[in-house]
């Protein structure tokens, strides 16, 4: 299956068929449907709407770029968190576990022993 010519459109193309195609259009979601049929983002989005003259309220504007922004800071966090979970070499005490003891408790380099051993480590 091969990608349509128009997601592949540089500004200037969009820009050119953009205006043949806001002549027809008749939906309420003009930022959303752009994005899809062009295959940009929604910054690019509004920017190239703004160029044509389509009036695009600032409230809906900035709720979607903060909606966004609240959503590319959750997945950072939820890639930290799960990088702490995959990291089984450490905790909160423990620098580096190198091991168990027989009744499971952790043993290994202390975070305040590795900050010794490495003063550039700390912030």
């Amino acid at each position: 299956m091969s990608i349509p010519k128009r997601k592949c459109f540089n500004r200037s193309q969009r820009l050119e068929a953009a205006r043949q195609l806001l002549q027809g259009y008749s939906g309420k979601k003009i930022v959303r449907d752009y994005r899809r049929y062009f295959g940009v983002d929604w910054q690019t989005a509004f920017r190239e709407l703004e160029i044509l003259g389509v009036l695009i309220s600032t409230s809906y504007k900035t709720a979607v770029l903060k909606t966004l922004a609240d959503l590319t800071a959750a997945r950072e966090q939820e890639k930290a968190e799960k990088l702490d979970r995959e990291n089984p070499n450490q905790n909160d005490t423990i620098a580096f576990i190198a091991g168990y003891t027989s009744g499971g408790a952790p043993y290994g380099i202390t975070w305040e022993d590795w900050e010794r051993l490495d003063p550039d480590s700390s912030e």
